[in-house]
């Protein structure tokens, strides 16, 4: 008789959904993770009473209500919107593209006009396109990340809002990147700035870091435990394991390494109170080199706990790099080179007797979190 039913490897939100699930269905369980704090990449700490967001800017929104209510059982959640504001070159435009956005860009005040220019633009970087591919416009299909956002936006808005950003971010030009990445690029021809088509959004008062231990009330947790160093003692441990990291580091990379993309954090306390005045301000011309700089504070509208004003600040500016051993794996780059790979590392999976794969780095998948908790219950409805 093993000590526990199951081990989860690694405390982000799939681990831990999973671990609290299967302890309420009367399993023991240990949860382990190779830092030294719970709550993985949604990670908050507190300094000056703000809630800091260490691995970047996470912001929970879902239509998903039975996703909400399974998160309102751990936090209370307020109601910040993320209306996120783009820099470039010291000219602010509103995101997501909008008529703001519009009327800063040309000075349109209808949906007509702004809808006129979009299509102006659109039909002749298109038309040149067809030409040079040999096509009629009308059999023209986007091909990479340039042709797919010029033909949402048109060339302007592609130039100054998109096309550096996208570079920076993803370490590649725009016209060698999927079509697929930006094709649900919001364009709205009405003045709502919210990012996001949710039902449900917010930040979890208190921050996220409170709300995973919550989850874990009861539950056996070791923390700076690595896996892979202590694999054998560990897996003798519980009956079967639920696997959180890296796919292909599982088998030792020996069908090849996955790619990914990492991001650096320059963190800093500021004595003053107001930095942006705005939780999010992305910098999306090509030679500012960091992508976006976070004011955390305004996550939680500038107040503590207990509702009083916060003299300080904080900011993260943030570095996109292509992933190097030692840094943390963020983002999946789910080209078609790596998500062939992941397909055979999958078959090997299947094969794997008592483990179960899970979460962004478990099944190399971009995942925002309502769909990582969804995917977790899902997963302990099987076992």
């Amino acid at each position: 008789m093993k000590q526990y039913d199951y081990l989860c490897v690694g405390a982000g939100l799939f681990g831990v959904v999973v671990a609290h699930e299967l302890t309420k269905k009367g399993k023991k369980v240990l949860v382990i993770d190779k830092r030294d704090h719970i709550a993985g990449n949604v990670y908050t700490e507190n300094v000056d009473g703000i809630n800091v967001h260490k691995y970047g800017a996470h912001i929970f929104h879902t239509n998903n209500k039975k996703v909400w209510d399974y998160v309102q059982q751990f936090a209370e959640f307020n109601r910040y919107t993320n209306s996120p504001v783009a820099n470039y070159k010291g000219e602010l435009y509103s995101l997501p593209f909008n008529m703001y956005t519009f009327n800063k860009m040309w000075g349109v005040i209808t949906p007509d006009e702004a809808k006129a220019k979009i299509e102006e633009q659109k039909k002749e970087a298109l038309s040149e396109m067809a030409e040079k591919r040999g096509v009629s416009l009308e059999e023209f299909v986007p091909e990479n990340l340039e042709e797919q956002a010029i033909s949402l936006v048109g060339t302007d808005i592609y130039e100054k809002l998109i096309k550096g950003y996208t570079k920076k971010q993803w370490g590649r030009e725009c016209t060698e990147l999927p079509s697929f990445i930006i094709k649900r690029l919001p364009v709205r021809l009405t003045f709502d700035n919210n990012y996001f088509n949710a039902k449900y959004q917010g930040i979890p008062m208190g921050g996220y870091t409170a709300m995973v231990e919550k989850m874990l009330e009861g539950i056996d947790v070791k923390l700076g435990v690595d896996y892979f160093e202590n694999k054998d003692e560990l897996n003798a441990l519980a009956e079967k394991i639920i696997y959180t990291g890296p796919i292909d580091a599982y088998f030792d990379y020996k069908l090849g390494r996955l790619e990914y993309r990492t991001v650096r954090f320059d963190t800093e306390k500021l004595e003053c109170s107001n930095f942006q005045g705005n939780a999010v301000v992305n910098y999306t011309d090509s030679d500012t080199p960091f992508t976006r700089i976070i004011e955390h504070k305004w996550f939680e509208f500038g107040k503590n706990k207990d509702q009083e004003e916060i003299p300080t600040t904080v900011i993260s500016r943030e570095y996109s790099k292509e992933w190097e051993e030692g840094d943390e794996p963020y983002y999946p780059v789910n080209d078609d080179k790596n998500n062939k790979l992941n397909l055979s590392y999958k078959e090997l999976a299947e094969k794997e007797e008592n483990v179960i794969f899970g979460g962004r780095l478990g099944e190399y998948k971009y995942y925002d979190m309502d769909t990582v908790i969804e995917s977790a219950l899902t997963a302990v409805e099987k076992l």
